[in-house]
């Protein structure tokens, strides 16, 4: 089982039923800078990177199947990188001829996710609205300054 927590971000879960063999990518924005070596956190680099490592493994492209799931507006004040995510993903698929048979992406709450790779089953859990905002207090006595 593999497993990721997602806000506006993308999981990608892709397997082959035949071969019984898949994978998970997460990925933060759709795309990157132009020129060098694009970093995992880029869409295009981490579909790239799961399709080519289930094709070593012996996956057949054309028995790829996926579940996509993310793209959370978690921030309305701020702009929705989620819907960029959604609508990358899903062309990213279209162009490459992977059959999206499920998922759960938008909204405006965070997931976690669990993805059985050899079978291709996900279960999501959404998470409170404040769940990736919030953040522990600091221990008493960090950080502080004393100002005289």
């Amino acid at each position: 089982m593999i497993t990721s927590v997602l806000g506006s971000c993308i999981a990608a879960c892709l397997w082959d039923p035949r071969a019984g063999i898949g994978g998970m990518n997460h990925f933060l924005l759709p795309d990157g800078p132009d020129g060098g070596a694009i970093p995992m956190r880029y869409g295009l680099h981490a579909m790239e990177l799961l399709i080519n490592a289930l094709l070593r493994q012996g996956a057949d492209r054309a028995t790829l199947r996926a579940k996509l799931f993310g793209g959370a507006h978690l921030q309305p004040h701020l702009p929705d990188i989620g819907s960029r995510n959604i609508a990358f993903a899903q062309d990213f698929l279209n162009r490459e001829g992977i059959l999206c048979i499920g998922g759960s992406t938008g909204g405006n709450r965070a997931r976690r996710i669990r993805f059985w790779p050899h079978d291709g089953r996900a279960q999501q859990f959404l998470l409170p609205p404040t769940a990736l905002r919030e953040r522990p207090s600091p221990p008493v006595g960090a950080g502080e300054v004393l100002l005289f």
